[in-house]
């Protein structure tokens, strides 16, 4: 298993004071860069987003196409209790992140790592199959500090533009999935840019092993397009951002979160939840 990149010190671990419960809350948030152009900028956006996430109280969030800033941003309106795990796709601090926000009271990550969704997977910024973007992975373990267990989060975010670079790139995760603890639970959050059920791409996930929340929840929200661009929501539509999980969680809700202010919603993408057991 690939832990060099990123093996984290129990050293500054923070201390395990938390909401009573074993269930484990995530959110896969596409939070739309930080636009500076009117309508919809981030500084419309981020009291919203605040806001929204102050509501949900996630224990993991993945998020996708946040710019540097603007995960700082989130972080900073998460509060002193969380932290976070990503790279900017070109390297650093440039491009967009596959952020992984963690409530530092519930999770603590002991290793991570990166990599690219190309021939090149280890290569920063790689874009081998014509895709419109670089597009890679972030993926955490963690230890759950109420029950002394262990779960992977995997963040990705396919590509916009290029079915092969789709395909390929879930072909790669799964591949990918094999390096991994594989006793362990996996959590995988992403913007996967085609529909779950009507696409290849949603069956090689779940050939892999992978449950849909959405399809296992004993509960589910009123179903909506996950992407709407800021137009009226879509109800039944296309659940693109998708909370993927392995068969042994139990998944007890599923839901598309509609939040908004004063009409402004956070972003062009409604956020997915799942609250689970693992």
């Amino acid at each position: 298993m690939p832990t060099d990149t990123g093996v984290v010190s129990s050293a500054t671990r923070a201390s395990a004071v938390e909401r009573p419960g074993r269930r484990l809350e995530v959110m896969s948030f596409n939070l739309r860069y930080a636009s500076t152009t009117p309508p919809n900028t981030w500084a419309e956006r981020r009291p919203v987003t605040r806001e929204l996430l102050r509501r949900a109280r996630p224990h993991v969030i993945g998020s996708q196409e946040g710019l540097y800033d603007q995960v700082r941003d989130v972080a900073a309106d998460l509060g002193p209790h969380y932290d976070w795990i990503g790279t900017g796709r070109a390297g650093g601090s440039r491009d967009e992140f596959e952020t992984v926000y963690y409530d530092t009271r519930r999770l603590w990550p002991v290793a991570y790592d990166h990599y690219w969704l190309s021939d090149a997977p280890e290569l920063i910024g790689s874009n081998t199959w014509g895709g419109g973007s670089i597009r890679m992975v972030t993926w955490v373990r963690f230890r759950d500090l109420r029950t002394d267990g262990e779960l992977y989060v995997l963040n990705t975010h396919l590509d916009s533009v290029s079915q092969y670079a789709r395909t390929r790139g879930a072909a790669l995760i799964v591949e990918r999935l094999g390096r991994l603890d594989r006793s362990l639970p996996l959590v995988v959050t992403g913007d996967f840019n085609v529909a779950a059920h009507k696409n290849p791409v949603h069956g090689t996930m779940l050939g892999a092993g992978l449950v849909d929340t959405w399809d296992a929840a004993d509960r589910r929200s009123r179903a909506y397009a996950t992407f709407h661009g800021y137009r009226p929501l879509v109800p039944d539509g296309d659940r693109i951002d998708w909370i993927l999980v392995t068969p042994e969680v139990h998944v007890h809700e599923a839901s598309i979160n509609t939040f908004s202010l004063e009409g402004q919603f956070p972003s062009d993408h409604l956020p997915v939840q799942a609250s689970l057991t693992l």
